[in-house]
């Protein structure tokens, strides 16, 4: 009898616009049908007992009824999905009626879901803040260290000690140096965490790898070759 395992897998940035015309080739010729990719790679690895993690810029709709068909689409394939916000996500509306759609898909706001003995907390991130940042950047950048927060206490208070975060933005700068959200991540103990936001020449900025026991996985669809990568 064949034994299923039980997979975490992580994506971000699928930008879907399943009901409207938003072809994402006009960034390079690798996005050509990149939602068709995405598809037959997941269903070749992922079954319904494995969880997905969905790191943000799901969709490119402006509006929750738009969006509605890319979550259908999620919804569709195999498997669990925890899905975080990322900055092109204007159609993400209330946390409350997100988490009611759909057994199977787990939206991240000011909360956090479980895997196994791992809790899966998250929030969108911001760019970090440089000499040039406007008062509105910091103004971002500090909010989403408290929903940040908020959800890290949610965990720990619930009995967590494993912990992988989900977060959209880079966590550090153009020259890969520490920021709020790494110290919050090393604070809290966090095992990995997982984000995107990068493409194209921004490839060339990826910070990844084990840093202060932290380990920072980055998944672009365009990084990961439109192909959801094993976390555990």
């Amino acid at each position: 009898m064949r034994v299923m395992k039980i997979g975490l897998y992580a994506i971000s940035d699928l930008h879907l616009s399943l009901s409207s015309d938003k072809p994402m080739d006009v960034f390079g010729e690798q996005w050509n049908n990149h939602h068709e990719r995405i598809r037959e790679n997941w269903i070749k690895k992922i079954n319904d007992k494995d969880t997905v993690l969905i790191a943000g810029d799901v969709s490119w709709s402006m509006k929750m009824e738009d969006g509605l068909a890319d979550l259908e689409w999620i919804h569709n394939l195999p498997g669990r999905k925890i899905i975080s916000k990322g900055n092109h996500d204007y159609w993400w509306g209330s946390i409350s009626k997100l988490n009611n759609l759909y057994e199977d898909i787990s939206f991240i706001q000011n909360n956090f879901f479980s895997y196994e003995d791992y809790a899966i907390c998250g929030t969108r991130g911001w760019t970090i803040p440089g000499d040039k940042s406007s008062s509105h950047d910091i103004k971002i950048y500090n909010r989403e260290q408290i929903r940040l927060k908020l959800s890290l206490d949610k965990a720990v208070s619930s009995g967590y000690s494993k912990i992988i975060v989900m977060i959209h933005y880079p966590p550090v700068n153009d020259k890969f140096e520490a920021s709020n959200f790494t110290e919050i991540f090393e604070e809290y103990g966090v095992e990995k965490v997982i984000y995107g936001h990068l493409h194209g020449p921004s490839l060339n900025r990826v910070f990844e790898g084990t840093y202060n026991g932290v380990e920072y996985i980055m998944t672009s669809c365009d990084y990961i070759n439109f192909d959801p990568i094993k976390v555990i």
